[in-house]
């Protein structure tokens, strides 16, 4: 096979992947955040997710608490959103790679949170200071808990 045949083989095949590809990046679950209409943090974090590649409804709502409930987020470990992924709860200011990751290995949780608001965290970045050190939990419907990853 001559040189010109096979680089045009190749291309094909480099398209093919990138074709094959982009389908799994479009598929992606929706996250949907519920959130209060006047949180700055939130609308940040719905950012963040946007630019890694999540697609995100926002919901603003008047009664948080309330959502909290009815999705089973332990009060320890609330925060200023709730959202919801492909079946899991995820709470709070969670990094996008720790989704990735609990979408991939799908554990037998109800969610992740991130109890609080840590600076440093996703949403929460704060020019000039350094981040806290956070747990980002795992949750479940009877109210334990687990270390899911530490930043």
């Amino acid at each position: 096979m001559d040189i010109s045949r096979r680089a045009v083989l190749a291309g094909g095949a480099a398209f093919a992947a990138v074709v094959i590809a982009r389908p799994a990046a479009a598929a992606r679950p929706l996250v949907t955040v519920y959130k209060s209409a006047t949180c700055g943090c939130c609308k940040l974090w719905v950012t963040y997710l946007e630019g890694k590649g999540f697609p995100v409804k926002a919901e603003d709502v008047t009664d948080l608490d309330a959502v909290k409930k009815k999705h089973g987020v332990p009060e320890a470990l609330q925060s200023c959103h709730t959202a919801l992924v492909d079946g899991y709860v995820v709470e709070g200011h969670v990094p996008a790679d720790l989704i990735d990751r609990l979408l991939a290995e799908r554990p037998q949780v109800a969610g992740l949170a991130v109890p609080g608001m840590p600076i440093g965290s996703p949403g929460m970045e704060v020019p000039g200071r350094k981040a806290d050190r956070y747990q980002i939990l795992t949750f479940d419907r009877g109210g334990r808990t687990g270390v899911f990853a530490t930043r």
